[in-house]
């Protein structure tokens, strides 16, 4: 069965986005491959992700905006909605953890239906959800 492997996030650099990720997020760095020219590819994924082969658990390229076209489009490749959702086990813990290393959460956290969730924004304005969906709150 196909699964999503990569989803492009265009960033205006690649080491503060990987500091971002890695630090705030607590993302690790999957690859960083020199591809000549100033290229780099850049791929980074929640700690714990990726299953057998790394299948199963989309990573973000973190892609360096080439022209002014995709320049603008930091921060802004969803028009304002929630573009990410990072999924947690401990909702309580991750959001002290993002919030302690400088996380901006644009909400205070709330309990829905559907679980413990708080809108932030990436370092360069992309909105995520951190999300504990209440099946995961439940054990089951």
């Amino acid at each position: 069965m196909p699964s999503i492997a990569l989803v492009t996030l265009v960033v205006r650099d690649h080491d503060e986005a990987i500091a971002f990720y890695t630090d705030a997020l607590g993302f690790e760095l999957v690859e960083d491959t020199d591809r000549g020219n100033g290229a780099r590819w850049v791929v980074v994924r929640p700690r714990g992700a990726g299953g057998v082969g790394g299948i199963g658990n989309a990573g973000l390229l973190l892609a360096r905006a080439k022209n002014e076209d995709e320049e603008a489009a930091i921060g802004h490749q969803s028009g304002g909605r929630v573009a990410f959702f990072l999924h947690t086990e401990d909702f309580a813990r991750d959001h002290a953890r993002m919030t302690e290393a400088g996380v901006k959460f644009l909400e205070e956290p709330r309990h829905e239906p559907y679980g413990s969730v708080a809108v932030f924004e990436d370092l360069y304005g992309n909105r995520w959800d951190l999300l504990q969906p209440a099946d995961a709150a439940s054990g089951s």
